[in-house]
């Protein structure tokens, strides 16, 4: 079947199932391996397997496609009533393709469902290349030696592995971005075997609560005379355009001290540590390893000392505050830590702080349900749809759950208004994992819960905390908390989370900052490695905030490795202020392209609106700065 639009051609092989798309004069056909289909259990069945197939065109006010529908599927020996209709449809003003999976009739059946397929992309071209939003992002030229591993969390949209819900690929200057409209349950499939020739990028998805009981859609945009700049460029004016997104300036409107945030130089230290005997980090042989304590004063002396060093502006985020100590017994975690002081100190701390004029936040966490919390409950903890609980015991508390997203709003409101009470004056609160970690799904009939639905909680949480002028963080950054976040613990690059000298699976590049510069503040990583491997590049190119202090929470976790040259606090104040200096310039200017000079992927250029340019050259280890 062909469909003819003014913008283009959609059109369906009906032996294969497969698409073509013709658009910007270019003719962009499905992987000719591929076949539709999905799993049920570990069973895989083709969409060719249904009993009845059909086929019609549409025309309606909007465009024009194809829809199919697929009914009568035999499952494990079994004949079902599943049924589904896919459409396909082109878009007439936009000239837009839409990919539609709808279910009609399904029971739980699939487990996986893999539709729209991947595009070919065969040619061993280094001007052929896939962009792949996995942190901060990359780029894989189809030349690429190092072969594709499997992404963080799978590759699931609204985490760490995949900040932003798209991908893309463009082939000598033409190409096409795929935007998940409905994100929540989906996933980017990666393939890139060494050296090429080729690389296929497509989208899975998984069920909401046991059923894929609502449409999947992906829209696929076509250019020309194109680059991954075009492509973060759509996808931002997609995010503006659904009122999905806000700018530091708008969120600043909102909670003035954001302009105080920016410029800031961070410091993360903590408090307390209490391993669990029961934790994955206890270290039996090494007890000194499993507890530590610093007193409230201490911290507060060393804000002093920050203050003569000549630190202006600096944002301090405390870990370990409480009674309970690091990473145990959340949501419970009151009082602030006795031995170190108790509320007493911590205010002492909080009111240091505003005397001299710096910014002070607190570590806290609403996913991990620790077992030895007070409060702890089972039948508030994630519950899937087999009625099991996920459990571990990774973490410094111990055995622990996941408490229902549902209830999070209601813990934060309490244990704030707690820390109120005792006159401690907040500026931030980091709240760990909600942008870093997936959105969980509760099959508990008091407080079920859709993965949609738990990001939108998490949401809740930190506009709760805006309504308190505190300013709202979380360990990472992703595109559905864009809305509300204004700061994060970092965005990085995916190889700053490697052992140094890991290979990498493509080249580094800020997808995510040519999107969202504006509209978060992201502190970096500033270690050296050696005198041409220098982080502090890095966060002059991404006109970011810089870290003055790190302290990792964990050992080798979280990018915090050994063998980074010592720096004295004299050179590393001097270092973070100048990364302090252009993100108080840039802080609030988008990012509007990114270039790596001459085609060399080792001298990269920034420019920002107010026509900044960031120059940095990672194998001399050199950097320029071109202010307006």
């Amino acid at each position: 079947m062909k469909i003819e639009s003014t913008k283009g051609v959609l059109s369906l092989d009906e032996a294969t199932l497969c698409f073509n798309v013709e658009a910007e004069g270019e003719s962009w056909s499905w992987e000719k391996d591929y076949r539709p289909c999905f799993l049920a259990g570990e069973e895989k069945v083709f969409f060719s397997d249904a009993a009845s197939i059909r086929h019609e065109a549409v025309k309606n006010g909007i465009g024009k496609g194809i829809r199919s529908s697929y009914s009568g599927f035999t499952i494990a020996g079994e004949k079902k009533e599943l049924a589904f209709e896919t459409y396909a449809w082109i878009e007439e003003c936009t000239g837009d393709v839409f990919f539609e999976w709808v279910p009609i009739k399904e029971s739980g059946e699939i487990t996986k469902l893999f539709w729209p397929g991947p595009m070919a992309f065969e040619e061993k071209r280094e001007d052929w290349y896939t962009l792949v939003n996995e942190r901060q992002g990359y780029l894989i030229p189809n030349t690429w030696e190092v072969p594709s591993r499997p992404l963080h969390f799978k590759g699931q949209f609204c985490t760490a592995g995949g900040y932003m819900s798209w991908f893309s690929q463009i082939r000598e200057g033409k190409g096409y971005i795929a935007i998940a409209l409905t994100p929540w349950n989906g996933f980017t499939e990666l393939e890139h075997p060494a050296g090429g020739p080729y690389t296929h990028v497509s989208v899975s998805w998984e069920p909401s609560l046991g059923k894929m009981d609502y449409r999947r859609i992906m829209r696929y945009s076509f250019r020309k005379d194109c680059d991954y700049n075009t492509m973060c460029k759509i996808y931002r004016n997609y995010m503006f355009e659904n009122d999905l997104a806000a700018t530091l300036k708008e969120k600043a409107a909102r909670i003035p001290s954001v302009d105080r945030l920016v410029g800031a130089s961070f410091v993360h230290k903590g408090i307390k540590t209490s391993v669990n005997p029961k934790s994955e980090f206890f270290d039996p042989a090494a007890p000194e390893k499993n507890n530590s304590l610093t007193p409230f004063a201490v911290r507060e002396k060393e804000m002093e000392e920050f203050h003569e060093f000549g630190v202006e502006k600096l944002y301090f985020h405390l870990d370990g505050w409480a009674e309970p100590g690091y990473d145990n017994k959340h949501p419970d975690y009151l009082p602030a830590c006795e031995e170190a002081g108790g509320w007493e100190k911590m205010k002492s701390l909080s009111d240091t702080m505003q005397r001299l004029g710096y910014l002070f936040g607190i570590h806290d966490q609403y996913r991990d349900y620790y077992k030895d919390a007070p409060s702890f409950d089972e039948d508030y903890a994630v519950r899937l749809t087999d009625g099991s609980i996920p459990e571990h015991a990774r973490w410094a508390g111990g055995p622990q759950s996941y408490l229902c997203a549902t209830q999070a709003p209601y813990y934060v409101r309490r244990n704030f208004t707690e820390i109120k009470n005792h006159g401690i004056h907040l500026d931030g609160a980091y709240l760990d994992v909600f942008t870093c970690n997936e959105g969980d799904e509760c099959d508990n009939p008091r407080h079920r819960m859709s993965r949609k639905e738990c990001y939108e909680n998490r949401k809740k949480c930190f506009d709760l905390l805006i309504s308190r002028n505190i300013l709202p963080s979380s360990e990472e950054a992703s595109d559905w908390a864009m809305k509300s976040l204004v700061f994060c613990h970092y965005a990085p690059y995916s190889f700053m989370l490697q052992t140094p000298g890991t290979e990498q699976i493509g080249v580094s590049l800020p997808l995510f900052n040519l999107v969202y510069h504006d509209c978060v503040i992201e502190p970096w990583m500033m270690e050296k490695l050696n005198d041409t491997d220098d982080y502090m590049l890095y966060a002059l190119l991404n006109g970011g905030a810089p870290y003055l202090v790190r302290d990792g929470a964990y050992p080798n976790i979280d990018g915090a490795f050994d063998g980074y040259i010592h720096l004295t606090p004299e050179e590393t104040v001097k270092r973070c202020k100048i990364v302090s200096g252009l993100h108080e310039k840039v802080a609030k200017e988008e990012m509007v392209s990114h270039e790596f000079v001459n085609g060399d992927y080792k001298v990269q250029r920034t420019t920002f609106a107010d026509g900044t340019k960031v120059t940095v050259d990672l194998c001399k280890g050199t950097y320029e700065i071109e202010a307006k």
